[in-house]
């Protein structure tokens, strides 16, 4: 078995198209598996005066940093890069910064003390608190932005769908700078959310989604496969209707219906997706256990005492999982286009989940972005496309004919 498993590892390795398609793709998918690490509006590490903080694994809260407020800094404004570094002086009490240009002097005014009262003295507002000068240093991740975020000012002055080159003003006076200046590298959407770091998550969500789904998929397929082509009869016979019933149900409207009373989540998708991806695996491995479950050494099994389960387990399985490898790729590549697919007709994960089918769906409804219908294109068609070489691979090196 090791023999022939490495001369059909070789038959595939020999494919330079599968294979280099495989280490593209496992490439791909290992480099946008730390997100976070690539694409997050925290810093890496933060050094002040020599004490390291880590904002993407830990919460802090401006406090920590010599602030007052008890949430999270925004890492991005540069009152934040002021206290961090003491360079600002911060009066939060202070009568000019909260707008309203108020003071006590203002509620004296017909407000009579009760005779014999004791002095009411208020007490002190914050007086204003200065930082000496301290050491900074910020290490940022190559794209300072996660999928969510949406800047609230811009050096363009365009944060709504920002293009990632020079493009005419609105008004038809003067030139609009490239988003690169913002760090912008692929643009924003409708939202002024990052281009690029919607699409690496997105990428990787898919990616998981897929694979996750062809897993599960092709356990439940084996396992009810396997139970009817090795029982057979009315196991057989039974099963097969209820799975034709089943499978005339169409997805979708199982997920319209569910979706109507059920909070729209990536694990609600996934389950119901796994209510018929099964099906197909399930019908080869039926297949495979009538076939070789009349083998001698089945036989010989039995005449042995061995359990049906450890005989199914040990002796057919093995030999069985031709089409569970060669079918494997393109079960990830339709889960990849079912997930695709549903959040396009916003039926999938709801925003602002990042999604390859939303930003497809920002391509259609804005065409002159192409910044966002071209990269998102790009990408499910390079993944596609070394999904389908690698399953062709597969395929041709588990046929016998070129393996004998």
């Amino acid at each position: 078995m090791n023999k022939e498993l490495k001369v059909k590892l070789g038959v595939f390795r020999n494919d330079r198209r599968a294979f280099y398609s495989f280490i593209i793709l496992a490439t791909l998918f290992v480099l946008t598996l730390p997100a976070e690490i690539l694409c997050n509006i925290r810093p890496l590490i933060i050094v002040v005066d020599g004490k390291p903080y880590f904002p993407i694994a830990v919460t802090y809260s401006e406090k920590d940093f010599g602030g007052i407020l008890p949430s999270e800094p925004d890492y991005k404004s540069q009152n934040f890069l002021n206290l961090a570094s003491g360079t600002s002086t911060s009066t939060p009490a202070s009568t000019e910064e909260n707008g309203l240009g108020l003071d006590l002097g203002d509620f004296e005014d017909g407000f009579e003390e009760d005779e014999g009262a004791s002095e009411i003295i208020p007490a002190p507002l914050s007086e204003n608190i200065e930082h000496s000068p301290r050491n900074l240093w910020v290490l940022w991740p190559p794209v300072r932005y996660d999928y969510k975020y949406i800047p609230t000012e811009s050096v363009t002055g365009n944060v709504v769908l920002a293009a990632p080159y020079q493009t005419k003003s609105p008004i038809g006076q003067g030139l609009i700078e490239s988003s690169w200046v913002d760090g912008h590298y692929l643009g924003t959407d409708d939202r002024g959310r990052d281009v690029l770091a919607r699409l690496i998550y997105g990428f990787r969500i898919s990616m998981l989604f897929g694979v996750s789904l062809a897993i599960t998929g092709t356990l439940i397929g084996c396992l009810i496969g396997g139970t009817q082509g090795f029982f057979g009869g009315w196991v057989d016979l039974g099963g097969q209707r209820l799975t034709e019933i089943w499978g005339s149900i169409p997805r979708l409207y199982i997920l319209i219906i569910l979706s109507s009373f059920l909070v729209p989540s990536a694990l609600l998708l996934f389950l119901i997706l796994n209510l018929t991806a099964w099906m197909g695996i399930a019908a080869y491995i039926r297949a495979e256990f009538l076939k070789i479950r009349n083998y001698e050494f089945v036989k010989a099994a039995k005449s042995l005492g061995v359990s049906n389960f450890k005989i199914m387990r040990r002796h057919i399985l093995p030999n069985a999982l031709t089409p569970v490898l060669t079918f494997f790729p393109f079960e990830v590549t339709a889960g990849i286009l079912a997930l695709v697919s549903l959040d396009f007709l916003n039926l999938g994960v709801p925003s602002p989940a990042p999604s390859l089918g939303e930003l497809l769906a920002q391509g259609k409804n804005n065409l002159h972005a192409l910044w966002i219908l071209l990269p998102t294109f790009a990408t499910l068609s390079l993944a596609i496309t070394l999904l389908t070489f690698i399953g062709e691979g597969i395929r041709n090196a588990f046929d016998p004919r070129k393996t004998l």
